[in-house]
């Protein structure tokens, strides 16, 4: 019987195989990314059909995170999950405070400025260091920066994030 998940989330991808004996690089996109580790277990889109993925082994090694799947004790084994993106159900993830939000709940939001122009949807969120931006589409792409007095709501339900911006930018 094929797996379903109700509500799955990217958390990373497995990278190239490290070392002779079956172990892979994980490109994490938690925060810290060590975190991932935490969150089992893990889901694949393996050959068109979701499963779990049977992690034998995790390692840190410098900045790397590391892993071996049980079953799959070489490099050349290994190397058929390069690539693949790693899921968990949405469930998995820690509550939130009623004011914080995961970049997944921001995605697909419409972005309105105070004076109700619509700017366009949440494509994705990237961080910079000092702040995360939001990737507006519409009939422009727009860059805005995720802090407190420019994003000014966040509404999950309605699906809008209210923002004090300049349409011209």
């Amino acid at each position: 019987m094929p797996l379903k998940l109700n509500k799955p989330l990217v958390i990373g991808r497995i990278g190239s195989p490290y070392g002779v004996q079956g172990w892979l690089k994980v490109t994490s996109y938690t925060d810290p990314p060590e975190n991932i580790l935490s969150y089992q277990p893990w889901y694949i889109n393996f050959k068109g059909q979701w499963q779990e993925l049977p992690v034998n082994q995790t390692q840190l090694r410098h900045k790397d995170i590391l892993i071996q799947i049980d079953g799959y004790a070489d490099r050349d084994q290994a190397r058929i999950f390069t690539g693949i993106e790693i899921v968990i159900e949405r469930n998995q993830l820690p509550s939130l405070s009623e004011d914080e939000y995961y970049w997944a709940d921001l995605e697909g939001l419409t972005v309105i400025t105070i004076q109700g122009q619509i700017l366009g949807t949440v494509s994705e969120l990237f961080s910079t260091g000092s702040n995360d931006v939001l990737v507006v589409k519409g009939e422009k792409k727009r860059l805005i920066p995720y802090l407190t007095d420019v994003i000014l709501k966040v509404d999950l339900i309605n699906k809008t994030i209210q923002v004090d911006w300049d349409p011209e930018f």
